[in-house]
C-alpha cells in the first residue's frame, strides 16, 4: 500500500515541486552557483529513491506529467518570441548560421571527447543530444541506442552548467549584443540556458526560446549524419 502511494503520479510530482522549492529556498540564501535549485532538487530526489527504492524507471512513470509539461512550455516561448518579432527581422540568417555552428560543434565535440576517453557507443549516442531540451533529446537518444536515464542527466548538467557559465563568459568577453547573448544562451543550453536568458532581458529571452526550436530541429536533423562521419 505505501509503496503504492511513493510511486503515485500526485506523490511525484509533489516529490518534484517540493524538491525544487527546497532548492531554491537554499539557493535565496547561500547565493552559490553550485547550490544551484535543479542541482539541489536532484539530490533531494535521487536520496529520496535511494532511500525507497524506487528505481529511475518507476520515477519516470510517476513524474510523466512533467515530462508532457515541458513541451507545452517551450512553446509558451513563442509569445514572447512574437513579441519581440523585431529582432529577428534582418537577422535571419546570422541566427540560422549561429545555431547551425553550434549544433555541429556540440555533437561533433561530444563525439571527440567521449572517444579519447574510450567511451563505447551506447554512451555516445546518450550524450549527443546533451544541447537540445529534453523531450526531442530523450526521443534522439531511444531512436539511437541510448540509455535515456544517462541523456537526462547530460541535459540538466548542460544546462545548469551554461546557465551559470554563460554571463561570466559574457562579461569577460565584452559581448553585449542581445541577440548573441539569447543564442548562445538557448542554443547550448535549451530551456536552463533561456530561464536565465529571460533575467538578463526580454529580447535576450525571446532569442533563446527561438534558439531552442532551432537547435532541436537542427539537431534531430543532422545528428545521424554527423554520427555516421565520426563514428
Amino acid at each position: 500500500m505505501m509503496k503504492d502511494i511513493l510511486t503515485s503520479e500526485i506523490f511525484m510530482l509533489g516529490l518534484c515541486l517540493g524538491a525544487f522549492l527546497t532548492g531554491k529556498w537554499v539557493f535565496a540564501r547561500v547565493k552559490h552557483p553550485l547550490m544551484h535549485p535543479l542541482l539541489i532538487a536532484m539530490a533531494l530526489v535521487i536520496l529520496f529513491l535511494k532511500l525507497t527504492g524506487i528505481d529511475y524507471d518507476t520515477f519516470r512513470t510517476g513524474s510523466r506529467i512533467i515530462h508532457f509539461l515541458l513541451g507545452p512550455t517551450v512553446v509558451a516561448l513563442g509569445y514572447v518570441l512574437y513579441e519581440q518579432v523585431k529582432y529577428i527581422k534582418g537577422n535571419a540568417v546570422s541566427i540560422l548560421v549561429s545555431v547551425l555552428a553550434g549544433c555541429i560543434t556540440s555533437i561533433v565535440s561530444v563525439i571527440l571527447l567521449s572517444k579519447l576517453f574510450g567511451a563505447d557507443t551506447a554512451i555516445i549516442h546518450s550524450m549527443t543530444p546533451k544541447s537540445v531540451t529534453t523531450p526531442i533529446a530523450l526521443s534522439l537518444s531511444d531512436k539511437n541506442g541510448g540509455i535515456p536515464a544517462l541523456t537526462a542527466i547530460s541535459v540538466v548538467i548542460t544546462g545548469i552548467f551554461g546557465g551559470m557559465i554563460g554571463p561570466f563568459l559574457f562579461r569577460k568577453a565584452k559581448i553585449t549584443s542581445k541577440i548573441a547573448r539569447g543564442l548562445a544562451l538557448g542554443s547550448a543550453a535549451h530551456a536552463i540556458g533561456t530561464a536565465k536568458a529571460l533575467e538578463l532581458g526580454a529580447v535576450e529571452g525571446a532569442i533563446g526560446g527561438l534558439a531552442i526550436g532551432l537547435m532541436g530541429f537542427m539537431t534531430a536533423v543532422l545528428l545521424p549524419v554527423v554520427e555516421r562521419l565520426f563514428l
